[in-house]
């Protein structure tokens, strides 16, 4: 036998016998040369004891329970030897017989070398259950936790077990003033700092989350988008210079399409399919929620795909999103926008120009964006909807007092 593989074998303690003359059965350990020993809670009668098959005799039925038990013992720890060996981290003997006897979160670990393994096991599980943009993020944030600890601790890592809400409520300032970061970005930032803590949590490191009390910051979420008048101005309006035109024309499809950046840029003829109706639908997949958006072509936005109907694989030409936000900078300055707008404002413009302010309910809205949960719809365009419901309220006014005067 290799001595660095683990090594489980059931004995007997002859020296501890009962007046009835049974041992009691002892589990060893051996890992890396080095061995652990403890109770299995299970006894026996010497005589009745097979040392070589390290069982009870299996042809008296009292005994088979035994078995079955010291069956389970063994089979708790391979498993806890191969969890250890997943998580690409080094252990030895006491790790494992702490981990079955639940005593995990007294061994002493780090909050950068947890964060660092958890990363390293979900980059295996990059293109199959997340995304290597999503994985970045995750990095990123480890980056920031570590710059943290280094200026506020002056050390390389923290004890995990020194985990408190102080802690966090000082990262999230060091955020906010040292890398000036907006709360949104902040919040997002401790939503991922968290996943290894419950990870931690989960496998016993920590008795229970530090920071479960913790709240996030309040984001005041401001929707931009074109008013009817002012959309109508942009689709009026023909821009002289090609690149200004061509960036009008992919703002304006989006503005009736509701695609977000990726999925206009990555927008194949494939994707272009007669729906159950007869006409052309937008079929593909959301790129950030993963979830399949179905959207029917309007006019408008058909009428683009035929301008630009010039490649044989992609529906629209392809322009960075720097470039087309710059040139969106230069096209609000020429009409008279009082807003900022980007390549999402035309995202915005579809859910609350063309669809709300039309009647379309909001959970078909939800639907048409790709939205993973109705709830993050609501939350975006709520205001969107009471103010349509102001200004309907309002035209009923006018016209009850017309009418009594």
């Amino acid at each position: 036998m290799n001595p660095n593989n683990l090594s489980i074998l059931f004995l007997l303690k002859r020296g501890k016998s009962n007046r009835q003359g049974n041992c009691p059965i002892y589990c060893r350990i051996t890992y890396f040369k080095r061995r652990k020993e403890f109770s299995t809670g299970e006894s026996i009668n010497a005589l009745l004891w097979n040392s070589k098959f390290q069982q009870a005799n299996p042809n008296l039925e009292i005994h088979q329970q035994t078995n079955i038990q010291l069956e389970i013992i063994a089979t708790r720890i391979r498993n806890i030897y191969l969890q250890f060996q997943l998580q690409n981290f080094k252990f030895g003997v006491d790790d494992i017989l702490a981990k079955y006897q639940g005593k995990m979160e007294k061994k002493d670990e780090n909050v950068l070398s947890l964060f660092e393994r958890f990363l390293t096991k979900q980059s295996k599980l990059i293109g199959k259950d997340i995304k290597l943009s999503t994985w970045k993020k995750s990095e990123y944030v480890c980056n920031d936790v570590r710059g943290f600890i280094e200026s506020s601790y002056r050390k390389r890592d923290y004890p995990l077990n020194k985990l408190n809400q102080t802690f966090l409520d000082d990262f999230e300032y060091y955020l906010k003033t040292v890398k000036n970061q907006k709360q949104v970005t902040i919040n997002k930032a401790i939503q991922r700092l968290r996943k290894p803590i419950k990870v931690a949590v989960g496998e016993g490191y920590l008795q229970k989350d530090p920071f479960v009390h913790h709240k996030p910051g309040r984001v005041r979420k401001e929707v931009v988008f074109l008013s009817t008048d002012e959309l109508k101005l942009l689709e009026d309006n023909h821009f002289t210079m090609l690149r200004l035109q061509l960036v009008k024309d992919l703002f304006v499809f989006c503005c009736y399409t509701g695609l977000a950046y990726h999925e206009m840029s990555n927008l194949k003829k494939e994707h272009i399919i007669k729906g159950f109706d007869g006409n052309l639908w937008i079929n593909m997949k959301r790129e950030k929620t993963s979830k399949m958006i179905s959207v029917p072509l309007l006019p408008t936005a058909t009428a683009i795909l035929a301008k630009y109907d010039i490649d044989k694989d992609h529906a629209l030409p392809r322009l960075s999103n720097q470039k087309i936000n710059s040139y969106l900078k230069e096209i609000g300055d020429v009409l008279g926008f009082n807003k900022s707008i980007s390549h999402h404002t035309a995202r915005k413009t579809f859910a609350s120009t063309v669809l709300l302010y039309n009647g379309v309910p909001m959970e078909v809205v939800s639907e048409l964006l790709g939205h993973s949960s109705m709830k993050i719809t609501q939350e975006y365009y709520g205001k969107v909807v009471q103010k349509r419901v102001g200004e309907e309220m309002n035209r009923v006014a006018r016209k009850l007092n017309k009418g009594m005067n």
